[in-house]
């Protein structure tokens, strides 16, 4: 699932970076999910600044981060201890995967063919984009603040495309413009045990961080 559709082809180009890897593997961030519902309550649509983590400091990211020059091209900050895989997509870089050792966490990065992020989520969320079984919207927010464009949907999932059978998963996907007015994407998963939280710490941290391919960033961001 990771999401993405893989050579499934899904000529949706949210699904756009939705390719799979070898023996099923992963796929970008939309599709291959099942959920189950958390609550028959409606999913929130909210706008506001995004959810910021604390502000990374002498041009290193948080304890227990590592900055990682990828292959890419881009720059990010992952856990340490994370292993890295990748698919071919049909549009920009490859999808790019970072794993915890136990399986149970998963960072995705791929670029997006949508002109703007809001863009990206409406086509992803229309009728016309398939969607995983039970796919179960929480929350779609918009991010825009002046300095920073972006949107994240939060949702659940039974199972996710090449993991491991945790139960539900919790599934935080965010899409922005980065530095270089391109559009990208970075999806956190991760047991629905946590309540999210560890999905959007990790989240918010590597797009603190990252840095798109062929672009001069700060060497210590601000998340001010």
């Amino acid at each position: 699932m990771v999401v993405g559709a893989a050579v499934v082809g899904v000529a949706v180009s949210l699904v756009l970076t939705l390719v799979v890897g070898k023996g099923g593997g992963d796929k970008p961030a939309a599709a291959a999910a099942s959920v189950t519902p958390k609550s028959s309550a409606p999913p929130t649509r909210t706008s506001g600044p995004p959810t910021k983590s604390a502000s990374p400091s002498a041009s290193a990211p948080p304890a227990g981060y590592q900055l990682r020059q990828d292959t890419e091209g881009f720059r990010i900050a992952t856990p340490e201890g994370w292993t890295r895989s990748t698919v071919a997509s049909s549009y920009g870089f490859a999808v790019v995967s970072y794993r915890s050792p136990d399986r149970k966490h998963r960072l995705q990065v791929y670029q997006v063919a949508e002109p703007t992020p809001a863009a990206s989520f409406d086509l992803y969320l229309s009728d016309q984009t398939p969607k995983p079984r039970g796919f179960q919207e929480l929350a779609l927010t918009t991010l825009d603040d002046g300095r920073f464009t972006g949107s994240r949907l939060e949702y659940l999932a039974d199972t996710i495309s090449g993991e491991p059978d945790l139960g539900t998963w919790h599934v935080v996907d965010e899409r922005f413009v980065g530095q270089d007015g391109k559009v990208y994407a970075i999806a956190s998963y991760g047991p629905e045990a946590g309540g999210g939280d560890d999905e959007l710490a990790y989240l918010t941290t590597a797009v603190d961080w990252f840095c798109p391919p062929d672009t001069v960033c700060d060497a210590n961001p601000s998340t001010d």
